[in-house]
């Protein structure tokens, strides 16, 4: 489900965060569907819960899961949560582009990115 690296410079949070998010995105896991517990999730990567919780946490904020008191946290189909999350992303895909564009990337290059298909793309970047 989720790998650690303790070699990353990224706080543990960040790549469950990071972990969390392509499970979601990638449709592993489901719209509504339930994420493991904090307690659970901690004790299956051997960390404290509040790393989780921190986590889960920062997921709720961008959207990408929602929690019900007493039941757990689940994955999001919020149509609006996922155009607040677009449009997130539309902004950090132009500050890359732009950064891209001064480190001397070419139109087509770019233009390529687009048209690689989303499972080739996902195996390059595992």
């Amino acid at each position: 489900m989720i790998s650690l690296n303790y070699r990353d410079s990224r706080p543990i949070y960040e790549q469950i965060k990071d972990g969390l998010r392509k499970l979601i995105v990638t449709g592993a896991i489901g719209t509504d569907e339930k994420l493991p517990s904090v307690r659970s999730l901690a004790t299956q990567l051997s960390i404290n819960p509040n790393t989780i919780q921190r986590a889960y946490n920062e997921l709720e904020g961008e959207g990408y899961i929602y929690s019900v008191p007493g039941k757990g946290s689940f994955a999001t189909g919020d149509p609006d949560a996922d155009k607040s999350r677009q449009q997130n992303l539309m902004e950090k895909t132009r500050e890359l582009l732009a950064e891209l564009r001064y480190l001397g990337a070419r139109q087509e290059e770019l233009l390529a990115l687009l048209e690689e298909p989303a499972d080739e793309r996902r195996s390059s970047h595992d």
